[in-house]
C-alpha cells in the first residue's frame, strides 16, 4: 500500500497536467505503455522529467548510478539485499549518488523507501525504452563474423532507413555481436524480425536441399 500511494504521489499531479494540456503537448505524453514495478518506476521518473524539461540530464544521472553499480558490486548488494534494512540502503544510495540531480536523488531516496532498490536495473532499462521511444530510436542488433567498421555499420543504417522495415523518420541504433559461428555474412534482429543472411545458414540450407535430394 505504501508503494502504491507513493507512486501515485508522484505521478497523479502529472496525469492531471496531460489530461487538462491542449494537443500542442501531446508530445510531453509518454510515449509508449510499460507495465510491472518496473515500469511504473520508470514512467514517473520520465513524467517527472518531462515536467521539468530535464530529459537529458536524468539520462546523465541514471547512466552514472548504472556505472557505480557496475563497478562496485558490494554496494549494488548491499542495495539489493533484504538484510540491508530500508534507513540503511537510503543514506548508502545517497552517499553512493550524491552527484546525480535532486529529481534523480529522489527518486532513488522513494525507492529505497519502498523497497524496490532490487529493481533498479529492470528500471534503468524501462527508462531507456521510454527514451528510445520518445526519439523515435530503432535497435538493430547485427550479429557478423567479425566485428564491424563504422563504414559498414552506417551503410548498413542507411540501407535499413530506406527499407520498409524501418519507420518513416525513425533513428536506427545499430549494436554489433560478434559470433564466428556464422561463418560470414549477417544476422539482422529488428525487433520481433531476424533476417538471416549468414554463410552458415546458407551452408545449412544447402545441406537440407542435398538431404532431401539423397
Amino acid at each position: 500500500m505504501l508503494y502504491a500511494r507513493n507512486i501515485c504521489r508522484v505521478a497523479a499531479p502529472l496525469a492531471r497536467s496531460y489530461a487538462t494540456a491542449p494537443a500542442a503537448n501531446a508530445s510531453k505524453a509518454l510515449p509508449v505503455q510499460l507495465h510491472g514495478i518496473e515500469g511504473r518506476y520508470a514512467s514517473a521518473l520520465y513524467a517527472a522529467a518531462v515536467k521539468k524539461d530535464q530529459l537529458d540530464a536524468i539520462e546523465k544521472d541514471l547512466a552514472t548510478v548504472s556505472s557505480i553499480l557496475q563497478k562496485d558490486a558490494k554496494l549494488k548488494f548491499a542495495l539489493e539485499s533484504p538484510m540491508v534494512n530500508k534507513h540503511d540502503k537510503t543514506t548508502l544510495a545517497a552517499g553512493a549518488f550524491k552527484g546525480v540531480g535532486a529529481i534523480t536523488s529522489n527518486f532513488f531516496a522513494l525507492l529505497a523507501e519502498n523497497g524496490r532498490l532490487d529493481h533498479t536495473d529492470k528500471v534503468l532499462a524501462s527508462f531507456k525504452q521510454l527514451l528510445s521511444a520518445y526519439r523515435r530510436e530503432v535497435s538493430v542488433t547485427v550479429i557478423s563474423a567479425k566485428e564491424l567498421d563504422a563504414s559498414t555499420a552506417k551503410k548498413l543504417s542507411q540501407v535499413l532507413s530506406k527499407s520498409s522495415l524501418i519507420e518513416k523518420d525513425s533513428k536506427i541504433v545499430v549494436s554489433n555481436k560478434v559470433d564466428p559461428n556464422i561463418l560470414g555474412g549477417l544476422i539482422i534482429d529488428l525487433g520481433d524480425r531476424t533476417i538471416d543472411l549468414s554463410v552458415a545458414s546458407k551452408i545449412n540450407k544447402l545441406n537440407r536441399l542435398l538431404t532431401e535430394a539423397i
